[in-house]
């Protein structure tokens, strides 16, 4: 069969070879070009599946047409259940992780009060020293400065009061004994 006078592989390859172009440009240029689907629930509107689901539609609709005999409409139907099944499971099992994994490694300056770190650089009294905070996501050392006007030794354990200006203020850290 042919479409505009070209054959149906080719039109395949065409579509196949522009998908992936626009998708590695999406990947590329995402921030520039953001489209917001809003919360309006087009999320399978995504720039990513839809250009996903062209280029698997494309690639393996080119080779049932390559290696097959089958109509060419049931290339059509059989290549767009594959493409949905490939798309979802790329939604599924990578967009959806990535996009909450995005959002976790972020913090704010006022989450870090009531937090525990450590001494790196050693707090002079009326100066500056650095304290190392561990978290699951990893290490934030900071620049730190006593809040109650005492030098604090390398490697206490302070409690952190407030966040000014980027800047710690830090008291040292004691633990209460159990009574039991």
């Amino acid at each position: 069969m042919e479409l505009f006078g070209l054959p149906l592989a080719t039109i395949y390859l065409y579509g196949l070879i522009i998908s992936g172009v626009l998708t590695v440009l999406y990947v590329l240029f995402a921030d520039v070009f953001h489209f917001d689907t809003g919360d309006g629930g087009l999320h399978f509107l995504n720039p990513v599946l839809v250009f996903a689901f062209v280029t698997v539609l494309s690639a393996s609709g080119y080779l049932f047409e390559r290696l097959s005999a089958l109509h060419y409409l049931l290339i059509l139907g059989i290549s767009a259940v594959i493409a949905f099944i490939v798309v979802t499971l790329l939604n599924v099992f990578v967009l959806v992780p990535l996009s909450s994994a995005e959002e976790s490694l972020v913090y704010k300056e006022s989450d870090l009060r009531g937090r525990i770190g450590t001494v790196i650089t050693p707090i002079p009294a009326d100066g500056f020293g650095e304290v190392i905070i561990e978290n699951a996501s990893g290490r934030i050392a900071k620049p730190a400065t006593s809040f109650e006007g005492e030098s604090i030794p390398n490697g206490e354990k302070v409690l952190i009061v407030q966040v000014k200006n980027g800047v710690l203020e830090v008291t040292i850290h004691q633990e209460l004994e159990s009574f039991l």
